[in-house]
């Protein structure tokens, strides 16, 4: 039997990305054979997969793939801020962002896609949990792309290039790709990093979203006790402000602080010698919209050191 060292123990950690004492339990389950101590834990942690599944995956980085004209963008999450910087799991979400580019953004399409190893990504998602030790989800995916232009990225909190905490694309439209537009492309995905625009113009706005403001701006106004025709003109006024938060064409732009966004598009548009048109935007924020339990990890390391 081969002594098990820790020299040993962690060489099997770098291999497969599991925990010090799986590694350790692993090789002594195998007398120290190291290929018999990956599958060990291959096997063991793919049984445990489905236990997993029902933990909160709610970290895990955002993932960014630009080609021609057109770029990607995918959230793959998972329980720990940890997972991030392993090599494995970045690697990974590099080679889901490539895929969805491939797949213009459709989702279904990326999860049966074949990854490098040659199993579909839905089944190298369960291998990274088996070897990993955490839950872990493939969330959503998006791209966007023009046929005269740019698509400019942009990558907030970055673990590495094209991966971090919060992604934006943006498209413009309407006139030749060039180092100038792709400059302004890219601080236009700054700025909705920042700024958080929940649509391009007020014709994109969502119908339900742009209901509920006006209701409880009508209600506020009510309560005033101003006649009826005045309400209808507060109301009107005070969604004016509603529209300069949410669209992003009449946000006033970060970079300078003084113009809206439209009026940068159109002075960029004079001197490139066109209309530059915002075709659309994408801006995955990591974790948005999932119901995290602080207490879960917490809790899971209090039992191990007890």
């Amino acid at each position: 039997m081969t002594e098990i060292t820790a020299s040993l123990v962690k060489e099997l950690r770098e291999k497969t990305g599991a925990g010090m004492m799986d590694c350790k339990k692993a090789l002594i389950g195998t007398e120290g054979e190291m290929e018999a101590a990956v599958d060990w834990l291959r096997k063991k942690g793919l049984a445990a997969a489905a236990n997993k599944a029902g933990r909160v995956a709610a970290d895990g980085l955002i993932g960014i793939s630009v080609g021609d004209r057109q770029a990607a963008i995918v959230e793959v999450n998972a329980e720990t801020d940890f997972v991030s910087r392993n090599e494995h799991f970045q690697a990974f979400v590099r080679e889901v962002a490539d895929m969805a580019l491939a797949a213009g953004g459709d989702l279904d399409a990326v999860k049966a896609s074949k990854a490098k190893s040659g199993r579909t990504v839905e089944e190298e998602l369960t291998h990274l949990i088996a070897t990993i030790g955490e839950n872990m989800s493939l969330r959503r995916a998006a791209a966007l792309a023009v046929e005269r232009g740019c698509v400019a990225s942009y990558v907030h909190a970055a673990q590495a290039p094209g991966l971090g905490r919060i992604g934006v694309l943006v498209a413009l439209g309407g006139v030749d790709s060039s180092p100038a537009l792709e400059t302004l492309g890219k601080q236009l995905a700054m700025h909705v990093a920042a700024a958080r625009p929940q649509a391009v113009s007020r014709a994109d706005v969502d119908p339900q979203a742009l209901e509920r403001e006006r209701r409880i701006l009508s209600e506020q106004a009510l309560a005033s006790g101003k006649p009826p025709q005045i309400v209808e003109k507060m109301v009107e006024g005070r969604l004016g402000k509603f529209y300069e938060d949410v669209c992003l064409l009449e946000q006033t732009f970060v970079i300078d602080a003084e113009r809206k966004v439209g009026a940068v598009l159109d002075a960029a548009g004079k001197e490139l010698g066109g209309t530059i048109t915002l075709e659309g935007f994408v801006r995955f924020a990591l974790g948005e919209g999932i119901e995290k339990k602080s207490d879960d990890f917490a809790s899971e390391v209090a039992k191990a050191a007890g």
